[in-house]
């Protein structure tokens, strides 16, 4: 058929056109009014991959896109990455903020057991980021875009890609615009953190799942005060980056095999 035999040639485009228009769907309906507000669906990049696999790759595409989901043989160091360097960055943002004089009313309210709960349900949400975006950014279209880019290329390529994917959440949502530079420099940690454990997706979804999890907004700032924290937060974000760029070179220059798509590539 015509239609596969065009996704099995640009499998990379037509993921990116999937994950946008199922995400965006509401959009539309939205504008003609017939829809009270803007419905974003995270679970986007997760039916574009699979609707791609099944179309373009078949059987042998969900084996390799499947053992990327459940790669957890790696070092212990990694998953003390993907769960605290999210809380880490997030407890230098909010302590950077009070030091420069905003007031944490809500610090002393925070529920610890409630971020554990919401860590657990979040995890296996597909209705959520970590799930709904993970096994499609980081499980699908990374590993294609490495199979012709370096890692820093495809972190860039990805980077922008995902954080225009993100544009309705500051149009309709209450995003702040910061957010989606933001977005596109936390890609480059993911991209790092994927191939650091040889294409594990679990980790990256650790990663996103700590991440929405331990906020700048549990410590309660409010106003001009919490603009500031999420101006600290990117500042920390690309610290972190750079940080990864100075001190592990090498991570930038060669994905691992297992962090490229093993089939063949083709146009897109």
């Amino acid at each position: 058929m015509p239609r596969i035999s065009w996704i099995q040639q640009h499998r990379l485009l037509a993921f990116f056109i999937l994950a946008y228009a199922i995400s965006w769907s509401s959009w539309p309906l939205y504008a003609v009014g017939l829809m009270p507000r803007m419905e974003f669906l995270p679970i986007g990049p997760l039916v574009a991959a699979v609707l791609v696999i099944a179309l373009a790759e078949g059987r042998a595409g969900f084996t390799v896109w499947g053992r990327r989901l459940i790669r957890w043989r790696v070092g212990w160091i990694w998953y003390a990455i993907a769960l605290l360097l999210p809380a880490l960055m997030a407890l230098v943002t909010g302590f950077t903020n009070i030091a420069l004089g905003a007031e944490a009313d809500g610090l002393g309210d925070v529920a610890w057991s409630g971020l554990l709960a919401a860590f657990a349900v979040r995890l296996v949400n597909p209705m959520d980021g970590p799930l709904g975006e993970e096994p499609g950014w980081r499980g699908y279209a990374l590993p294609l875009l490495q199979s012709r880019r370096s890692p820093l290329q495809a972190a860039a390529v990805l980077g922008i890609l995902v954080a225009l994917w993100h544009l309705p959440l500051v149009l309709f949502n209450g995003l702040s615009l910061i957010g989606l530079p933001t977005t596109f420099v936390i890609t480059f940690l993911y991209v790092w953190l994927f191939n650091r454990t040889g294409g594990s997706v679990l980790l990256t979804l650790l990663f996103h799942n700590s991440q929405g999890t331990f906020t700048v907004g549990s410590f309660g700032f409010v106003g001009s005060e919490a603009a500031r924290a999420e101006l600290i937060y990117f500042v920390v974000v690309v610290l972190a980056v750079a940080a990864t760029l100075v001190f592990d070179r090498n991570a930038w220059r060669t994905a691992p095999a297992s962090a490229i798509s093993a089939l063949p590539t083709t146009t897109g």
